[in-house]
C-alpha cells in the first residue's frame, strides 16, 4: 500500500483564475484608484491589510468556494494572523487562517457584474460576516440604480447607512470601518475624506503632482535664499 505524504494531499488555493476583471476596460482604472488610495492611507497601520480582485476562500479544503471582492479592508489583525497571513505570501485570503472576514468590502458596478453584486455576493458577504458592504456605480446609477450605497451588518442582515445629499449633487456617507467619508463626486469618481484630519485622500496622480509642486516650491525658496545670501555678501563686501 502506498503511503500518501502531506505534500501529496495538500490542497492548492490559486491566487487568481487567470482572467481579467469581467469588465476590465471599464472597471480597472476605477479599481486601481480606489485600492491604491486606501492602501496608501493605511500604509502605516501594521495590523491592517488592503487588497482587491483576489480570492477569499471561505471553507478549508474546498478551493471551489471562493469570492473575489473588488476591494476589501481587514483591520485589527492578531499577531498570529499577521505572521501566518495567507495574503501576505500568496496573495490569497484563507478565512480560517486569517481568523476573521474583511471589515469592509466594496464592489464596482459594471454591465456584467451588477446583478451578482446586488444578489449572490451580497448574501454571501452577509453570511460570512463582512461588517460593511459598499457598492459604487461610477455611471451614476446605470448598474445599481444609484451611484453609492453602503450597508452595515446587524444580526446577519444588511442595513443601509444614511446617505447625505449636498446641494451641488454630491452624495456621501460615513464608513465606520474605515473612519472615512465616501463621496460620489457626480463625475464618475469615488473620493475619500478623512474627517479627523480634515483632508481629502489623494490618488497616485494627485500625490505625484503634490510632491512635484512641493519640490518646485522648495527649489524656488532655496534659490531665493541663496540669491539673498549672495546679495548680502556683496553689500558687506562693498561696506
Amino acid at each position: 500500500m502506498t503511503t500518501r505524504t502531506p505534500a501529496d494531499t495538500a490542497i492548492f488555493y490559486p491566487e487568481t483564475d487567470g482572467m481579467p476583471l469581467p469588465d476590465g476596460e471599464y472597471q480597472a482604472p476605477i479599481y486601481r484608484e480606489i485600492v491604491n488610495t486606501i492602501q496608501t492611507y493605511f500604509s502605516d497601520s501594521a495590523n491592517v491589510r488592503v487588497n482587491g480582485d483576489t480570492f477569499i476562500y471561505y471553507q478549508e479544503g474546498n478551493p471551489n468556494l471562493r469570492i473575489a471582492p473588488d476591494c476589501y479592508v481587514v483591520s485589527n489583525l492578531s499577531e498570529f494572523a499577521l505572521k501566518s497571513l495567507s495574503l501576505e505570501g500568496n496573495n490569497t485570503y484563507l478565512l480560517w487562517e486569517v481568523g476573521k472576514p474583511p471589515d469592509f468590502v466594496l464592489e464596482i458596478g459594471s454591465p456584467s457584474t451588477a446583478r451578482v453584486d446586488l444578489g449572490r455576493k451580497r448574501d454571501l458577504y452577509a453570511e460570512l460576516g463582512v461588517g460593511e458592504y459598499w457598492r459604487f456605480d461610477a455611471s451614476g446609477g446605470d448598474f445599481y440604480g444609484e451611484p453609492l450605497v453602503g450597508e452595515y451588518l446587524v444580526d446577519g442582515e444588511y442595513r443601509r447607512f444614511d446617505l447625505m445629499y449636498e446641494d451641488d449633487g454630491l452624495i456621501w456617507a460615513r464608513s465606520e470601518a474605515l473612519g472615512l467619508d465616501l463621496w460620489w463626486d457626480g463625475e464618475g469618481r469615488l473620493r475619500f475624506y478623512d474627517p479627523g484630519a480634515g483632508i481629502w485622500l489623494l490618488n497616485q496622480e494627485e500625490e505625484n503632482a503634490a510632491r512635484l509642486s512641493a519640490e518646485v516650491l522648495a527649489e524656488e525658496e532655496r534659490t531665493a535664499r541663496l540669491s539673498a545670501e549672495a546679495r548680502l555678501a556683496e553689500m558687506e563686501a562693498e561696506l
